[in-house]
């Protein structure tokens, strides 16, 4: 068996290939692929999917997969492996090296014993080297979290202890929306959003989540308050994720479609996402999204956000903490969209891959791409 490409030169010291083993589910996938960007392997990775049941395998074979091949990880990956249909297919290279089954065995062991962990909550979280998770996944351990679980369930509930050091907290999630990423979308996209009018307001509509539910009055009260900052924007683009429901983007439609400050995207290629972060002068976002709004507090650019009263448990502990750094402000629609606030973007993914770094130099190890 030939030395695994993961190594480089005559030095196991040395890291040169990351891997990444997903679950089928792109916004779990993007935080990983955002980290292996940062330790600056984007040209070196590849994505393994793990598939451990026929129910996780039906839903990765219609949601997940063919989602992530076909359009999330285009923009950014030039090469990945996937899982379509329980088939694995290997990278060239880890097939040349003789790699391809140790590389099975290895992540099909290390999804199971992360799902454990994080779903079956059987095995400590010590059993891995280094964890990278948001503040608010232990909120259940602060006093407001543990008063919300009667006595009786708090056996069940993860985690069950405070951090310690081998244990990365971040304020949000991370993703691949770095500097370099949308200095590149603002080039890509300058044709098309350079020159509308300003300013430009960005509208970021996800869907309900089951710690963030609503309504359809809330979505029409959403349009509402559109209506009343309309005056103030010079242009308006409205855009959906794939969590929202059908009946809510055709409210959106009926109110905004005709108008002539607003375009509202289709949802087919391309996505203009990283050119909305690029460009964008302020944005709204609903609240069932950590991961919208973690990009959109990386930009320092205003945000708001809309309907996190409708959110508890860990969301809502997510936006108190958002609220309280002064990244975000709700959304109230009183707002001048001309008006420009700043405040310190978040940072997390760097942070992050600073620690992923510092773990690996403790035991020898650096990322060399």
């Amino acid at each position: 068996m030939g030395r695994p490409e993961i190594f480089g030169g005559e030095l196991y010291g040395v890291i040169r290939r990351a891997i990444v083993i997903g679950n089928g589910i792109a916004g779990s996938e993007n935080q990983s692929i955002g980290l292996v960007r940062a330790l600056g392997l984007s040209n070196h990775q590849s994505l393994y999917g793990v598939l451990l049941d026929q129910e996780e395998e039906y839903m990765s074979d219609f949601i997940g997969f063919q989602y992530l091949s076909t359009k999330k990880l285009d923009y950014v990956m030039k090469q990945f492996q996937i899982t379509v249909r329980g088939k694995t297919v290997m990278p060239l290279s880890a097939e040349k090296n003789g790699f391809s089954d140790t590389l099975e065995a290895d992540a099909k062991h290390i999804a199971k014993m992360a799902r454990e962990s994080f779903e079956k909550k059987t095995i400590s979280l010590k059993r891995f080297d280094l964890v990278i998770t948001p503040c608010h996944d232990y909120y259940p351990l602060t006093p407001h979290g543990q008063k919300q679980i009667p006595w009786f369930f708090r056996r069940w509930i993860t985690p069950r202890e405070l951090p310690d050091r081998h244990v990365v907290l971040t304020v949000g999630a991370l993703h691949q929306a770095d500097s370099a990423v949308v200095r590149s979308a603002a080039s890509a996209w300058h044709t098309e959003l350079a020159s509308l009018p300003r300013p430009l307001l960005v509208v970021n509509i996800g869907g309900p989540a089951r710690s963030c539910q609503y309504d359809m009055d809330l979505v029409k009260q959403l349009s509402v308050l559109l209506q009343n900052v309309l005056w103030s924007c010079g242009s308006l683009r409205i855009s959906f994720s794939r969590r929202t429901p059908e009946k809510v983007s055709k409210i959106v439609l009926r109110e905004f479609g005709g108008h002539s400050k607003v375009y509202i995207w289709n949802g087919e290629e391309p996505n203009p996402h990283m050119g909305h972060l690029a460009w964008a002068d302020a944005f709204v976002i609903t609240a069932d999204s950590v991961s919208m709004l973690s990009e959109a507090c990386s930009t320092g650019k205003p945000v708001y956000i809309i309907e996190a009263e409708h959110c508890k448990w860990k969301f809502a502990d997510f936006h108190k903490s958002l609220l309280e750094r002064g990244v975000v402000r709700p959304f109230i629609a009183k707002e001048n969209m001309s008006e420009i606030w700043s405040y310190s973007p978040l940072n997390d993914t760097a942070v992050a891959a600073s620690r992923v770094h510092v773990a690996l130099a403790e035991r020898g190890w650096k990322v060399q791409p």
